[in-house]
């Protein structure tokens, strides 16, 4: 068996209860709200929510961010198949995960996230799913590094053929010069993505939903900020 294929609560070594807290909550906003667009994954889908970015880039989407710090794969599996994804019906769902996944090989994370994909699509046939590249780590060159290569190349094969999915991968070279050093500029911690760095993800990635929602949002290329907003979301409100 696949570990990170196997969904399973994020253990509460803490004692705090705040997974579960935050699992909770998006169980609720799901039920209140009614998202064009969900963002689910780690602390890299989870901080984009506290930006500039997602304020003027996807809010105006109608969009909701189920980020959890820290979460591996076999954990966004346990929460989409316990109700995060009930009492919606998005447009579009946007899913990074897998840089957490540290006890596991770069197959069986391919394996993961595969997985969480077929959930998905059961869930939410009509949805078009983005899978993010994971962005590369590190300030030199270590072999984190290169199982993500292994990771991101893997799922490229495997989600060409796969049916209202589609695979956008940040080249390595967004963020690594020619030196081998990402500079804290992008990750202000050689993991965790600045505003910069942000910036180098949710400008392609915002063209891509623009593209599955028929919206436009036009932003200016050096700040982030909406100048206006034109034409409909696709569907009937």
């Amino acid at each position: 068996m696949n570990p990170a294929a196997i969904a399973t609560p994020l253990e509460d070594v803490q004692g705090d209860g705040r997974w579960m807290s935050m699992h909770n909550l998006f169980l609720n906003e799901a039920k209140e709200r009614e998202p064009e667009v969900i963002f689910i994954g780690d602390s890299l889908i989870s901080n984009l929510a506290q930006t500039q970015h997602w304020q003027q880039m996807f809010e105006p989407l109608h969009c909701i961010n189920f980020g959890i710090g820290g979460d591996q794969t076999q954990h966004v599996l346990w929460r989409i198949q316990n109700g995060e994804l009930e009492d919606v019906k998005p447009k579009v769902i946007v899913l990074l995960v897998g840089t957490n996944n540290h006890d596991h090989t770069s197959e069986q994370i391919v394996g993961g996230i595969i997985e969480i994909i077929n959930v998905i699509q059961t869930k939410q046939p009509q949805a078009q799913l983005i899978v993010l590249g994971i962005p590369p780590r590190g300030e030199k060159p270590n072999p984190l590094r290169e199982k993500i290569e292994r990771i991101n190349k893997g799922l490229a094969e495997q989600l060409s053929e796969m049916p209202n999915t589609s695979f956008l991968n940040i080249e390595p070279q967004n963020f690594i010069n020619s030196n081998g050093i990402i500079n804290h500029h992008d990750m202000f911690d050689f993991l965790h993505l600045t505003h910069i760095g942000y910036q180098k993800i949710c400008d392609p990635l915002l063209e891509e939903l623009q593209n599955y929602l028929q919206t436009f949002i036009k932003v200016e290329s050096t700040s982030v900020e909406t100048a206006s907003i034109a034409g409909e979301l696709a569907a009937d409100k």
